[in-house]
């Protein structure tokens, strides 16, 4: 009988290499925080120098230790399959998916465009440093970037937003994730896109990573309600359905600290535009 050659196990490979990884991926992480004590203890009596210190310590821990505790203490409690909210950079649960759009891209910008929204910029050095000076400066910038935000494994395609008072601190934004090919809703519903629609209301510090963010009003439903009826008033060839109960009403918090509430509705802005049936409203329940 010839002899034959093992064929390697792929999934003892795999299993190998995502060890390694998450050994490397925790050192990081508690080499962080030995950074971070070590910068602390050095720090001690150096009078006016402490406050620098202090400065430099609250970045270390904002921007690089706090970060990396969560990105490894979430991928262990953080499901990777849809739940109806995005993620942060750093793995928390940030703000809800609480909206969804059936059309192509070209009518959705066009949509949005009519209803008076104005397209984000990207999340550049150039740009971040211009809001972060408009911000200061009470400034209008009308295409200021919003943070980015995961869902299905990737951030947003685009966001848009609205300003408020030429004030880049207050805001109504919204992002969109294009839907994998074949994807559904839970319940069997398909749609193109969905989005997470929240209303900036201050800047403010982070409670979970304290990094500088934007803070967002509480009430979700009130800011998604919105986006629809914007739509809807300069679409009127827009068809809207309203999925009941896709989700169970919640409060919660976002990936900022801050609190959330929905009713678990989820409205479908349909920008098709099918003949004979605009204006109509159609209630799904029991999908969720």
């Amino acid at each position: 009988m010839p002899e034959t050659t093992p064929v390697p196990d792929p999934r003892r490979r795999l299993s190998a290499g995502a060890a390694l990884d998450t050994f490397f991926f925790v050192l990081a992480g508690f080499s962080s925080v030995w950074l971070a004590v070590l910068l602390a203890t050095e720090s001690l009596g150096l009078g006016w120098g402490l406050l620098w210190f202090a400065v430099l310590f609250w970045a270390l821990l904002a921007y690089l230790v706090l970060p990396r505790l969560h990105r490894i203490l979430t991928r262990l409690y953080v499901p990777d399959y849809f739940i109806g909210r995005t993620r942060t950079s750093d793995g928390l649960l940030g703000d809800p998916v609480n909206l969804a759009v059936t059309g192509s891209a070209e009518q959705l910008h066009a949509a949005l465009a009519a209803a008076g929204w104005i397209r984000a910029d990207d999340v550049t050095l150039a740009s971040s440093w211009r809001i972060v000076t408009a911000t200061l400066s009470r400034r209008s910038y009308l295409q200021a970037p919003v943070s980015p935000l995961l869902l299905f494994d990737r951030v947003q395609d685009f966001a848009y937003q609205q300003e408020v008072a030429d004030n880049p601190a207050k805001r109504h934004h919204v992002r969109f994730w294009r839907c994998p090919d074949g994807w559904m809703l839970p319940g069997g519903h398909r749609v193109d896109w969905v989005a997470a629609g929240t209303f900036d209301r201050a800047v403010g510090l982070s409670l979970f990573t304290l990094q500088v963010t934007h803070r967002i009003d509480e009430h979700t439903d009130v800011e998604r309600d919105h986006i629809v009826v914007s739509i809807r008033q300069a679409v009127p060839e827009s068809r809207l359905v309203l999925i009941r109960d896709f989700a169970t009403g919640y409060h919660s918090r976002n990936g900022g600290g801050d609190s959330i509430q929905t009713d678990g509705d989820l409205p479908v802005i349909d920008l098709r535009a099918v003949p004979g049936q605009a204006g109509a409203v159609i209630e799904l329940t029991g999908l969720s």
